[in-house]
Protein backbone atom coordinates (compact mmCIF):
# COMPACT_ATOMS: atom_id res chain seq x y z
CA UNK A 1 0.00 0.00 0.00
CA UNK A 2 3.17 2.01 0.48
CA UNK A 3 4.79 1.27 -2.29
CA UNK A 4 1.59 1.96 -4.32
CA UNK A 5 1.24 5.74 -2.53
CA UNK A 6 4.53 6.71 -3.52
CA UNK A 7 4.80 5.82 -7.08
CA UNK A 8 1.27 7.81 -7.27
CA UNK A 9 2.92 10.67 -6.10
CA UNK A 10 4.86 12.73 -8.77
CA UNK A 11 8.27 13.16 -8.22
CA UNK A 12 9.24 16.82 -9.27
CA UNK A 13 11.67 16.85 -11.75
CA UNK A 14 13.61 19.03 -14.16
CA UNK A 15 13.29 17.37 -17.47
CA UNK A 16 16.28 17.38 -20.01
CA UNK A 17 14.27 18.99 -22.73
CA UNK A 18 13.61 22.21 -20.24
CA UNK A 19 17.33 22.29 -19.47
CA UNK A 20 17.90 22.48 -23.52
CA UNK A 21 15.59 25.19 -23.93
CA UNK A 22 16.44 27.59 -21.20
CA UNK A 23 20.22 27.21 -22.28
CA UNK A 24 19.45 27.66 -25.80
CA UNK A 25 17.49 30.83 -24.71
CA UNK A 26 20.43 31.98 -22.54
CA UNK A 27 22.45 31.36 -24.97
CA UNK A 28 20.37 33.33 -28.32
CA UNK A 29 20.35 36.20 -25.30
CA UNK A 30 24.06 36.77 -24.42
CA UNK A 31 24.80 36.91 -28.18
CA UNK A 32 22.15 39.88 -28.65
CA UNK A 33 23.62 41.75 -26.22
CA UNK A 34 27.02 41.10 -27.92
CA UNK A 35 25.10 41.92 -31.22
CA UNK A 36 23.25 44.92 -29.67
CA UNK A 37 25.28 47.79 -30.96
CA UNK A 38 25.85 46.58 -34.52
CA UNK A 39 22.02 45.83 -35.04
CA UNK A 40 21.25 49.44 -33.67
CA UNK A 41 19.52 48.39 -30.13
CA UNK A 42 21.25 50.49 -26.96
CA UNK A 43 23.58 48.08 -25.16
CA UNK A 44 21.77 48.49 -22.15
CA UNK A 45 18.44 47.40 -23.70
CA UNK A 46 19.92 44.21 -23.51
CA UNK A 47 22.59 43.23 -20.57
CA UNK A 48 24.30 40.24 -20.89
CA UNK A 49 23.93 37.77 -18.32
CA UNK A 50 26.60 38.57 -16.44
CA UNK A 51 25.46 41.79 -15.29
CA UNK A 52 21.57 40.46 -14.94
CA UNK A 53 23.51 37.98 -12.39
CA UNK A 54 24.91 40.93 -10.63
CA UNK A 55 21.41 42.50 -10.09
CA UNK A 56 20.21 39.07 -8.93
CA UNK A 57 22.79 39.22 -6.43
CA UNK A 58 21.60 42.74 -5.00
CA UNK A 59 18.13 41.58 -4.62
CA UNK A 60 16.20 42.24 -1.43
CA UNK A 61 14.63 39.21 0.06
CA UNK A 62 12.44 41.47 1.94
CA UNK A 63 10.52 42.71 -1.04
CA UNK A 64 10.35 38.90 -2.22
CA UNK A 65 8.76 38.09 0.96
CA UNK A 66 6.50 41.27 1.57
CA UNK A 67 4.86 39.95 -2.57
CA UNK A 68 4.56 36.09 -1.65
CA UNK A 69 2.88 37.64 1.75
CA UNK A 70 0.11 39.60 -0.12
CA UNK A 71 -0.06 37.03 -2.78
CA UNK A 72 -0.88 33.83 -0.51
CA UNK A 73 -3.24 36.17 1.93
CA UNK A 74 -5.21 37.44 -0.99
CA UNK A 75 -5.57 34.00 -2.52
CA UNK A 76 -7.04 32.49 0.63
CA UNK A 77 -9.36 35.33 1.48
CA UNK A 78 -10.72 35.26 -2.11
CA UNK A 79 -10.72 31.19 -1.98
CA UNK A 80 -12.95 31.28 1.18
CA UNK A 81 -15.16 33.75 -0.06
CA UNK A 82 -15.27 32.29 -3.50
CA UNK A 83 -16.76 29.02 -1.52
CA UNK A 84 -18.76 30.74 0.91
CA UNK A 85 -20.79 32.49 -2.06
CA UNK A 86 -20.97 29.65 -4.30
CA UNK A 87 -22.22 27.46 -1.57
CA UNK A 88 -25.22 30.00 -1.08
CA UNK A 89 -25.62 30.72 -4.98
CA UNK A 90 -26.02 26.80 -5.33
CA UNK A 91 -28.40 26.96 -2.42
CA UNK A 92 -30.21 29.55 -3.84
CA UNK A 93 -31.69 29.70 -7.17
CA UNK A 94 -33.24 33.17 -6.54
CA UNK A 95 -29.64 34.32 -5.41
CA UNK A 96 -27.66 32.73 -7.98
CA UNK A 97 -30.33 34.56 -10.65
CA UNK A 98 -29.10 37.96 -9.38
CA UNK A 99 -25.84 37.49 -8.06
CA UNK A 100 -24.46 35.73 -11.69
CA UNK A 101 -24.78 39.04 -14.04
CA UNK A 102 -22.68 41.14 -11.10
CA UNK A 103 -19.85 38.74 -10.96
CA UNK A 104 -19.86 38.28 -15.06
CA UNK A 105 -19.58 42.14 -15.06
CA UNK A 106 -16.97 42.25 -11.99
CA UNK A 107 -14.77 39.28 -14.17
CA UNK A 108 -15.01 41.39 -17.09
CA UNK A 109 -13.72 44.84 -15.64
CA UNK A 110 -9.81 45.05 -17.12
CA UNK A 111 -6.94 44.91 -13.55
CA UNK A 112 -6.38 48.28 -14.79
CA UNK A 113 -9.60 49.68 -14.17
CA UNK A 114 -9.82 48.23 -10.60
CA UNK A 115 -6.60 49.40 -9.47
CA UNK A 116 -7.92 53.14 -10.44
CA UNK A 117 -10.94 52.64 -8.18
CA UNK A 118 -8.52 51.23 -5.32
CA UNK A 119 -6.79 54.60 -5.77
CA UNK A 120 -9.18 56.80 -5.46
CA UNK A 121 -11.86 54.68 -2.88
CA UNK A 122 -8.93 53.43 -0.51
CA UNK A 123 -6.50 55.90 1.32
CA UNK A 124 -3.64 52.48 2.66
CA UNK A 125 -1.61 51.10 0.16
CA UNK A 126 -2.53 47.30 2.13
CA UNK A 127 -5.89 47.46 0.92
CA UNK A 128 -5.66 48.77 -1.87
CA UNK A 129 -3.84 45.89 -3.45
CA UNK A 130 -5.90 43.11 -1.09
CA UNK A 131 -8.88 44.45 -2.62
CA UNK A 132 -7.19 44.51 -6.20
CA UNK A 133 -6.06 40.64 -6.05
CA UNK A 134 -8.98 39.51 -4.14
CA UNK A 135 -11.70 41.34 -6.79
CA UNK A 136 -9.63 39.63 -9.41
CA UNK A 137 -9.38 36.03 -8.37
CA UNK A 138 -11.96 35.55 -6.08
CA UNK A 139 -15.01 35.58 -8.80
CA UNK A 140 -12.47 32.95 -10.48
CA UNK A 141 -12.66 30.58 -7.45
CA UNK A 142 -16.42 31.32 -7.15
CA UNK A 143 -17.49 30.82 -10.80
CA UNK A 144 -15.39 27.47 -11.12
CA UNK A 145 -16.80 26.03 -7.66
CA UNK A 146 -20.30 26.37 -8.75
CA UNK A 147 -20.26 25.34 -12.07
CA UNK A 148 -18.69 22.03 -10.40
CA UNK A 149 -21.26 21.77 -7.91
CA UNK A 150 -23.87 22.36 -10.52
CA UNK A 151 -21.46 19.33 -12.39
CA UNK A 152 -22.09 16.59 -9.85
CA UNK A 153 -24.75 14.50 -11.09
CA UNK A 154 -28.20 14.25 -10.33
CA UNK A 155 -28.72 10.93 -9.10
CA UNK A 156 -26.25 11.25 -6.98
CA UNK A 157 -27.42 14.45 -5.28
CA UNK A 158 -30.92 12.85 -4.88
CA UNK A 159 -29.48 10.01 -2.75
CA UNK A 160 -27.56 12.03 -0.65
CA UNK A 161 -31.06 14.12 -0.39
CA UNK A 162 -32.36 10.67 0.48
CA UNK A 163 -30.76 10.30 4.09
CA UNK A 164 -32.32 14.55 4.95
CA UNK A 165 -28.80 15.81 5.29
CA UNK A 166 -27.77 18.85 6.94
CA UNK A 167 -26.09 21.64 4.77
CA UNK A 168 -22.64 20.91 6.40
CA UNK A 169 -23.50 17.09 5.72
CA UNK A 170 -24.24 17.85 2.65
CA UNK A 171 -21.32 20.06 1.44
CA UNK A 172 -18.72 17.89 2.97
CA UNK A 173 -19.86 14.59 2.02
CA UNK A 174 -21.02 15.00 -0.95
CA UNK A 175 -20.30 18.35 -2.85
CA UNK A 176 -16.24 18.58 -1.37
CA UNK A 177 -15.15 15.23 -2.05
CA UNK A 178 -16.84 15.90 -6.07
CA UNK A 179 -15.17 19.68 -6.71
CA UNK A 180 -11.74 18.98 -4.85
CA UNK A 181 -10.35 18.44 -8.45
CA UNK A 182 -11.48 21.91 -9.66
CA UNK A 183 -10.67 23.55 -7.11
CA UNK A 184 -7.21 22.47 -7.42
CA UNK A 185 -7.27 23.77 -10.88
CA UNK A 186 -9.18 27.27 -9.79
CA UNK A 187 -5.59 27.56 -7.42
CA UNK A 188 -3.44 27.27 -10.09
CA UNK A 189 -4.70 29.99 -12.43
CA UNK A 190 -5.12 31.96 -9.79
CA UNK A 191 -1.39 31.69 -8.80
CA UNK A 192 -0.65 32.36 -12.17
CA UNK A 193 -3.42 35.81 -12.27
CA UNK A 194 -2.29 36.62 -8.52
CA UNK A 195 1.27 37.09 -9.15
CA UNK A 196 0.75 39.31 -11.96
CA UNK A 197 -1.86 41.42 -11.06
CA UNK A 198 -0.10 42.10 -7.47
CA UNK A 199 3.30 43.21 -9.50
CA UNK A 200 0.99 45.63 -11.79
CA UNK A 201 -0.76 46.64 -8.33
CA UNK A 202 2.29 47.09 -6.03
CA UNK A 203 3.50 49.80 -9.20
CA UNK A 204 0.53 52.44 -7.80
CA UNK A 205 1.67 53.63 -4.44
CA UNK A 206 3.51 50.65 -2.80
CA UNK A 207 6.77 51.26 -1.54
CA UNK A 208 7.57 47.50 -0.93
CA UNK A 209 7.38 44.98 -2.79
CA UNK A 210 8.44 43.25 -6.60
CA UNK A 211 6.37 45.81 -8.25
CA UNK A 212 8.02 48.86 -6.43
CA UNK A 213 11.43 47.59 -7.41
CA UNK A 214 10.22 46.97 -11.13
CA UNK A 215 8.72 50.60 -10.88
CA UNK A 216 12.68 51.98 -9.74
CA UNK A 217 13.90 49.95 -11.68
CA UNK A 218 12.58 51.41 -14.98
CA UNK A 219 13.12 54.80 -13.76
CA UNK A 220 16.78 54.34 -13.42
CA UNK A 221 16.20 53.01 -16.85
CA UNK A 222 18.63 49.55 -15.28
CA UNK A 223 16.54 46.55 -17.91
CA UNK A 224 18.72 44.25 -16.04
CA UNK A 225 17.11 45.04 -12.63
CA UNK A 226 13.93 44.28 -14.62
CA UNK A 227 14.91 41.09 -15.75
CA UNK A 228 16.46 40.36 -12.85
CA UNK A 229 13.29 40.32 -10.57
CA UNK A 230 11.17 39.39 -13.46
CA UNK A 231 13.22 35.85 -12.88
CA UNK A 232 12.04 35.91 -9.37
CA UNK A 233 8.69 36.78 -10.11
CA UNK A 234 9.00 33.34 -12.79
CA UNK A 235 10.26 31.51 -9.74
CA UNK A 236 7.75 32.40 -7.19
CA UNK A 237 5.28 31.13 -9.72
CA UNK A 238 6.80 27.70 -10.21
CA UNK A 239 7.40 27.32 -6.44
CA UNK A 240 3.77 28.26 -5.67
CA UNK A 241 2.51 25.99 -8.59
CA UNK A 242 4.52 23.11 -7.35
CA UNK A 243 3.25 22.97 -3.62
CA UNK A 244 -0.08 23.05 -5.06
CA UNK A 245 0.60 20.23 -7.29
CA UNK A 246 2.39 18.10 -4.67
CA UNK A 247 -0.60 19.01 -2.53
CA UNK A 248 -3.05 17.89 -5.04
CA UNK A 249 -1.15 14.93 -5.60
CA UNK A 250 -1.23 13.48 -2.01
CA UNK A 251 -5.06 14.93 -1.55
CA UNK A 252 -6.13 12.81 -4.96
CA UNK A 253 -3.67 10.22 -4.76
CA UNK A 254 -6.90 7.80 -5.76
CA UNK A 255 -6.66 9.10 -8.81
CA UNK A 256 -3.59 7.25 -9.91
Amino acid sequence: MTEGYRESVPVLTFPRQTFVSLLVFALIWEALSYLAPYLGIPPFAIPSLVRIAKSIATITPVDIVVTLGRVIAALIVSFLLGIALAMAMYRSDSLDKYLHPMIRLFMAVPVVSWILFAVLWFPGVEFRIAFVLVVVCGPVFLIDTLDAMHGVPRELRHMMQSFRPTTWQYFFKLMLPAIVPTIFTSWKVNISLAIRVVTIAELVGAVTGIGHQLSVAQELFSVADVFAWTLVLVALLFLLEAIVARVEARVLRWRA
